[in-house]
């Protein structure tokens, strides 16, 4: 195996493991569109592994640098927008808990239970950093900014299988009511302060994965679908709409790994719609779930082709000017 050169490694980002939580949100919407349209592909398990393959190699890259190089992971703890993608890890394990439910529950126990502690060991972490702060400004707020608190609100997918639906119900309610809140000063900052620097663009797309994951939470805890799920599963399609409508700004930008927030949003909403046509049956979830699915598998394929080849031209884990 190759040896990773020291500065490579010593600039590997964490934001890396927003590609985690877009390829599991893949490969549960392939698994959901299998099941619930009857496809007889059968290529969820496939991707399943492969997410869980790259999980463990970043995993082991990122705990290689933690080793070397702490200095820079403390800074990236410290940093207003870095800290944000922490999280991301104890996501891609309550995301991975929920592709293996299917397949074996013993471990999706275990994966989800390890994930939703240090998701709330992060929870805590974050909301202190930023009731504590001293260098904290507006300009530094953007819709990563979502993942750290809101991300709560995906423990009860699985978690209403797996314990008590009390514990499920205090994670959904910590991500709902801060979900509001974060919106409010979010809009708040793009409104009436400097726009989003092209970077951090592709965050936008974040914005959907609240409502949409809240309405198959709520679906998973209520066992209905009433009012309120159909309120959140409308917000998010309107986003997803609003933003759709932008792509040719999108297209424009150079390529980071933020282009990676483009995806799990993208899953989510897919996975949203596939789940109303399960309860309504109506033709046009199905044709709309059809067409998301087919819009998420295109661009995943461009997401893991342009990393690829940033990858081999040695444009990512670079020293940031």
């Amino acid at each position: 195996m190759e040896q990773v050169h020291p500065s490579r490694l010593q600039n590997f980002p964490i934001s890396w493991f927003a590609m985690v939580m877009g390829l599991s949100g893949f490969t549960i919407a392939w698994h959901r569109a299998e099941t619930i349209l009857e496809l007889p592909w059968g290529i969820s398990p496939v991707l399943l592994v492969v997410t869980i393959g790259i999980f463990a190699l970043l995993g082991l890259c990122y705990l290689a640098k933690a080793l070397r190089y702490w200095p820079q992971v403390r800074g990236e703890f410290g940093h207003p927008i870095k800290l944000n993608f922490f999280p991301t890890i104890s996501i891609g394990l309550i995301l991975v808990s929920i592709a293996l439910l299917p397949y074996n529950a013993s471990v999706s126990l275990m994966v989800w239970a390890l994930g939703t502690v240090l998701h709330l060991a992060f929870t805590l972490y974050v909301l202190s950093a930023w009731v504590h702060h001293t260098h904290f400004e507006i300009n530094h707020m953007n819709p990563a900014w979502f993942i750290p608190i809101v991300g709560n609100i995906l423990v009860p997918i699985a978690g209403v299988h797996h314990a008590s639906p009390e514990i499920s119900w205090f994670f959904f309610s910590i991500g709902l009511v801060f979900w509001l809140v974060l919106l409010t000063i979010i809009f708040y900052r793009m409104f009436f302060h400097n726009p989003l620097p092209g970077k951090l663009l592709p965050t936008l797309f974040i914005l959907i994965a609240p409502p949409a994951v809240g309405f198959i939470s709520w679906v998973q805890l209520t066992g209905a679908l009433d009012s309120f799920a159909r309120i959140l599963y409308y917000t998010a399609a309107f986003l997803t709409l609003m933003l759709l409508t932008q792509v040719q700004r999108f297209l424009k930008l150079e390529f980071f790994l933020s282009w990676w927030a483009y995806s799990f949003p993208m899953a989510a909403i897919t996975i949203a719609t596939l789940l109303m046509y399960a309860q309504l049956q109506l033709p046009f979830f199905r044709g709309l779930a059809m067409v998301l699915l087919g819009l998420l598998s295109l661009l995943i394929a461009v997401l893991l082709y342009r990393t690829g080849m940033a990858v081999a031209r040695r444009e990512i884990c670079i020293e940031e000017g």
